[in-house]
Formats: C-alpha cells, structure tokens, sequence
C-alpha cells in the first residue's frame, strides 16, 4: 500500500487542488496491479502510458494531518472527498506543532510499506505515483524513490528543475552521489516528489520537529547517508512556489549543527562537505535579507571553512547593491 501524506495549515483555499491533483492519478477506473504489498504491477499505468507500473486507487490511502488549521481548511478537503473519487481518506487532528511534527504524525499513523508526500500548495501531474511506484519496482534496493519537478512562480512563470552531475545517464537512475547533484544544482530531492520506504523514513527518525525552515533538507540527507535513491527526470510535479512565505533565518541553526553531526559521523563525506557549504552559504543569504548581520558572519565563516569558493560572493555582492539602490 501506498500512503499518502498531506500535512494541512491554513490552506483551505489550496487544498483542493492538490486532491485533484490525486483524483487525477486514475483518470480511469479499473487499472489492474498485482504482486507486493504496494499491489504494483505492469499494465496501462494510472497515466495510461505503455509500460508504466499501474497503482490501484484502493491500494492507496490519504492521511490528511490538520495542524491546527484555523480555517476551513478540513472542511473543504471533506467536501472534495465527498464529491470526487479518492483513496480512502482519513483526517487526524493536533495542535499546531509545526510541518515536521505533522508529517511525522501522518507516517505513524500510515498503513503503506511506502510513504510518499503531497504539500497542500502543491500539485501532482498525472501518472506521478505510476512513475514512483514504477521506480520501486525496478530499484527494489533504493529506500527512497523520486521525480523531477517543476516550479512554478507567484507571477505564473514555471522554472523547469535543473540537475547537474547525475550519476546515471537517461531517464532514470540511481543516484550514488546525492551531495554533489544537490551542492551543484538545483535540489534533486522536493518533499512532494519523493517517496520513502516506511522503514527507511522511521529508521531515520523521521522529520526533525520544531525546525521551521530546512527540515526537509536534513530528512533527505539522513536518508541519503543510509540508502541508495532511485530517480525518474520524468518532470510529474509542480512547486508552487508563490503560496510560500519566506521566513527569517532561525536563531539557533539547528539544520546546521545536524549537518556538521553528519558530516563527522561518516567520515568527512567529500560530497556532504561541498553541501554543508551550501547549505552555510544559503543561510548567509537570508541572513543578509533580513539585515541579520552578526549572523551572516558567522554563515560566511562556516561557508569558507567547508569550501572556500567564490559562491559565495555572489550574495554578497548582491546585497550590496541593494543597499546602495536603497541608500
């Protein structure tokens, strides 16, 4: 079986499309799978795409976790589910925790050996889970499974994802070398692109709780450190990019101080160096953005001491005519 995981705050507005984004996974009834306990099997796919794996509707299920939401956020995700064909739904309630602890929520409360996400400001394209489950079936080995996405901007514009340094060549693969891929392009792994062996996800600890901005960063390079990743460049979802908030940097870097722990903890990971870099030099960025300076130097500092590079002259520069433009 095939969870599926929508954490759910304040986005009533939104939700719906991202059910229909699901409903769209069998635009017709009576797709036949068979075999293992996520019933995959070969057949027309659920995108009716010669050679793709099928996954049947009643082999998958919603696990809606509401955050706390303080509007009618449930209500309207019933009301889809009421009128439109789904995967049996369940909808389980807490006090608001965070996206971390409501992800969580939703793996415990899962019954799928594989668990795969959905933002609800986000959206599937058609035949997205015949292409996760197609992985699973040919890369039995990999923990985590997932596809390429796109972006698509507040003013409309959609930013194809760009990937460089892939360990495999064609249209899918495993990647061996997550760190590079991910500290020299764009980030190969998205919550709402990925799935995830159960097992895999809870022998990680799942999503570090109380974590604001970045938790997902660090789940993906737990699981990165521990299993191999299969990968389609099949782009078959979209990242709303406009519906998110950019926040101000944490005050205590807790993504940061996980990433040095896993830095020591394999070794001095050459790869996972250059990202502990990156991850520095973003963090940097926003903390110029929102003139937190003492912490910028500090980011610049830990930024040079991973990789020095001329990256990271980039936001600095940046910055700096801003001021200037500003003045």
């Amino acid at each position: 079986m095939i969870s599926i995981v929508i954490p759910l705050y304040n986005k009533g507005e939104l939700v719906a499309t991202a059910l229909e984004s699901i409903a769209r996974q069998w635009p017709q009834a009576g797709s036949v799978a068979v075999g293992g306990d996520c019933v995959m099997g070969e057949g027309s796919g659920a995108a009716g795409e010669p050679g793709s794996v099928a996954v049947k509707m009643e082999d998958c299920e919603i696990v809606v976790v509401d955050d706390g939401s303080t509007d009618d956020s449930v209500e309207v995700a019933r009301r889809y589910a009421m009128g439109h064909k789904l995967p049996v739904m369940r909808v389980i309630r807490q006090s608001n925790a965070g996206v971390g602890a409501a992800r969580n929520r939703g793996v415990a409360e899962a019954k799928g050996d594989y668990v795969t996400f959905l933002d609800a400001d986000d959206e599937w394209k058609p035949g997205h889970l015949s292409e996760l489950a197609a992985l699973a079936r040919e890369y039995p080995q990999c923990g985590v499974m997932a596809t390429n996405y796109e972006n698509r901007h507040a003013d409309g514009r959609m930013e194809p994802n760009q990937l460089r340094r892939l360990s495999f060549a064609g249209d899918k693969g495993v990647i061996d070398n997550y760190f590079e891929v991910a500290s020299e392009s764009n980030p190969p792994l998205w919550t709402s692109a990925v799935m995830v062996r159960r097992e895999a996800l809870v022998a990680v600890g799942g999503f570090p709780e109380g974590i604001k901005s970045g938790e997902d960063l660090l789940t993906w390079a737990r699981l990165a450190t521990r299993y191999s990743i299969a990968y389609s460049m099949r782009v078959s979802a979209v990242y709303n990019r406009g519906h998110s908030n950019p926040r101000p940097p944490e005050r205590v870097d807790e993504v940061g101080k996980q990433l040095r722990l896993l830095y020591k903890e394999n070794k001095g990971d050459a790869g996972l160096r250059r990202y502990l870099a990156l991850w520095y030099n973003m963090r940097m960025s926003r903390c110029l953005a929102h003139r937190k300076y003492a912490g910028a130097l500090t980011a610049l500092w830990h930024s040079l001491r991973y990789r020095p590079t001329l990256r990271i002259a980039k936001p600095l520069v940046k910055f700096t005519i801003h001021g200037l433009r500003h003045r």
